[in-house]
């Protein structure tokens, strides 16, 4: 694969959870591979991903990816894939250890932010361990976004 086609690839996926940003405060952030099959990678390169249920849970010392929406493959046949199941994150032992250490706090989750393919080709999650926000934090993140717009729309005119 040529570097020029490796960069657009690598361009081309971006994949955010818009709702996290609003209804979590992020505490912490981590990047951590995924365990996907053939057809879940071509679905997921496609852009066929929903994630805006999605969240982390521990089962044993392995952390798992649940909710999340991949869209089965049009071509895949009886090779597709079930489009909730459960998928593992690939972490180093140490970041497991800590996340799993600082999940130990009532009210924090886990919870995937982004999708994207790595420069190496390899399609990766960022994850943030992230606190729910109240009403009146939404609230004032509502009225900040409004003023900031305001402020841009009137530096335009």
């Amino acid at each position: 694969m040529n570097e020029e086609k490796k960069k657009r690839v690598v361009q081309n996926l971006n994949l955010v959870n818009r709702k996290a940003s609003f209804e979590y405060a992020f505490i912490a952030k981590l990047i951590a591979g995924i365990q996907l099959t053939g057809t879940e990678v071509k679905s997921v390169r496609g852009g066929q991903v929903n994630m805006s249920e999605a969240y982390c849970i521990f089962e044993g010392d392995d952390l798992f990816l649940k909710n999340l929406h991949v869209s089965e493959f049009k071509t895949g046949g009886y090779l597709n894939h079930d489009p909730l199941r459960k998928r593992k994150l690939l972490l180093k032992k140490s970041e497991i250890k800590k996340v799993h250490q600082k999940l130990a706090e009532k009210g924090l989750t886990i919870i995937p932010i982004r999708i994207f393919i790595s420069e190496s080709g390899f399609i990766k999650v960022e994850i943030a361990i992230a606190r729910g926000k109240k009403t009146f934090d939404k609230r004032e993140d509502l009225k900040k976004r409004d003023t900031e717009r305001e402020i841009r729309k009137a530096i335009k005119d």
